[in-house]
C-alpha cells in the first residue's frame, strides 16, 4: 500500500516573509536544513505531496506554467538536488471563506482517502498547528517543524520507513513480529522456549536492530511449528522492512566464540538458498532440538529471499548455537545498512 508525505510550503521549505506571501524572487529564501532533508527523502518509498494555502494571492492554481516564478525557482533547485513533487495541491481561499479545501480541512486530500494509502504509515510536514490538525484528520502522523529540526524531521520519516509489523496466525501458531532495520524499539521474545528466546535475543543485540517477537505455539505437540512459523514470519518482516532495498549494502560476513566459530554470509539478492554446516552433537540444547535451527534458518531465508551460507563448528553445542545466531546478526547488520543520501540498487541489473 503506498505511503505519502504531505508537506507544506511556506514557513516549512521556504521562509515566510511578514505579508506572508512569495510573490518576488527576492523574497524566496530556503529554511536551514529543507533541501538536504528532502533530498534524503525523496529517496524512500513515498509519494511526496506539496499541500499550501495561499490566501487567495502568491502562487496561483494550476495550469504549472501560470506559477509564479518564485515558485518555478524553488521547485526547479529542489529538482536539481532529486526532489520532484508527485503532486502540488494549494488552496486559494481566504480563512473566512471556510473553504473544505483549506488546511486542516481535507478537501484537497480527497484522491489520498480512498483506501489505496496507508495513510497510519504517512506524515504531514509543516510548521503551523493546521498542519497537526490536517495530520489528525487524515490519520497521518504529525511532524512539526520547530519542534523538531528537519534533521530530526527526517530521521523519524526514514526510521518509519523500514518498520514492519507482520501478524501470522495458523491453526499450530499466533504470531506477532514486529522489525525495526534502524533501531528505536524495546526489544524482546517470548515463545515459549527459552533457548530459542535466548537466541533470538541475539539479533537485535548485535544486529542494531529493534526485534519484538511474540508467539504462541502448540507446544505441548512439540517445537517444530513455534521455530518453522517463527522464521517464517520474521524472514517475511524484514523482506517487508527492506523496502526498494535502495542504497543498502546487500551483502554482510564471521565470529568466535570461545572454543566455537561461526561464518555466515549473506546475500539479500531476492533469491533464496540456504547451505548449512552445522553439526551438533546433542539432540537438544536448552528446550529446543539441535535439528530445529538449520529449519529455522531455512524458513526464515525462503521468506526473506535470501541467500544464506552458514558453517560452524566447536565442542560446546551451546555455543554453536549462539555464535551462529551472533554471526547472522552481525553479517545482517552489515547486509542492511542503508546509505540514504546514495539510494542506488547494488545490483548490475537494477532490480533486486
Amino acid at each position: 500500500m503506498k505511503k505519502a508525505l504531505f508537506i507544506d510550503r511556506d514557513g516549512t521549505i521556504i521562509r515566510e516573509p511578514d505579508d506572508e506571501q512569495i510573490d518576488s524572487l527576492e523574497k524566496l529564501e530556503f529554511v536551514p536544513g529543507a533541501i538536504g532533508a528532502l533530498s534524503s527523502l525523496a529517496k524512500l518509498d513515498f509519494v511526496l505531496v506539496m499541500v499550501s494555502n495561499q490566501d487567495g494571492l502568491g502562487t496561483p492554481s494550476f495550469p504549472e506554467e501560470d506559477f509564479h516564478p518564485a515558485h518555478n525557482k524553488m521547485l526547479k533547485t529542489l529538482e536539481g538536488e532529486g526532489v520532484v513533487f508527485d503532486e502540488i495541491l494549494i488552496d486559494r481561499s481566504f480563512p473566512q471563506d471556510n473553504a473544505p479545501t483549506r488546511k486542516p480541512r481535507t478537501g484537497l486530500l480527497t484522491a489520498y482517502m480512498d483506501g489505496s494509502y496507508d495513510l497510519a504509515a504517512s506524515f504531514v510536514i509543516g510548521d503551523r498547528e493546521s498542519d497537526m490538525e490536517l495530520a489528525r484528520n487524515l490519520g497521518a502522523t504529525g511532524l512539526k517543524l520547530g519542534e523538531l529540526s528537519w534533521a530530526e524531521i527526517a530521521a523519524r520519516v526514514r526510521a518509519s520507513e523500514r518498520r514492519c509489523t507482520v501478524s501470522r496466525k495458523t491453526a499450530e501458531t499466533d504470531i506477532s513480529i514486529c522489525v525495526d532495520l534502524d533501531g528505536g524499539l524495546e526489544s524482546f521474545s517470548d515463545t515459549g522456549l527459552k533457548f530459542f528466546d535466548h537466541m533470538l535475543d541475539q539479533l537485535p543485540h548485535h544486529g542494531g536492530i529493534s526485534l519484538q517477537v511474540r508467539c504462541k505455539g502448540d507446544l505441548e505437540v512439540d517445537e517444530h511449528h513455534t521455530v518453522e512459523d517463527v522464521g517464517i514470519a520474521l524472514g517475511e518482516a524484514l523482506r517487508t522492512a527492506l523496502g526498494d532495498k535502495r542504497g543498502i549494502d546487500r551483502y554482510g560476513f564471521a565470529l568466535p566464540m570461545d572454543e566455537s566459530r561461526a561464518m555466515v554470509l549473506l546475500d539479500l539478492g531476492g533469491r533464496s538458498e540456504l547451505v548449512w554446516d552445522v553439526h551438533f552433537t546433542r539432540e537438544y540444547v536448552g528446550d529446543v532440538p539441535t535439528e530445529m535451527f538449520r529449519h529455522f534458518f531455512k524458513s526464515m531465508s525462503d521468506a526473506m529471499k535470501a541467500n544464506l551460507y552458514v558453517k560452524a563448528e566447536g565442542e560446546n553445542n551451546h555455543h554453536i548455537a549462539e555464535a551462529v545466531f551472533k554471526a547472522f546478526a552481525r553479517t545482517l547488520r552489515q547486509a542492511v545498512r542503508r546509505d540514504v543520501f546514495k539510494g542506488e540498487l547494488p545490483s548490475s541489473k537494477g532490480l533486486l
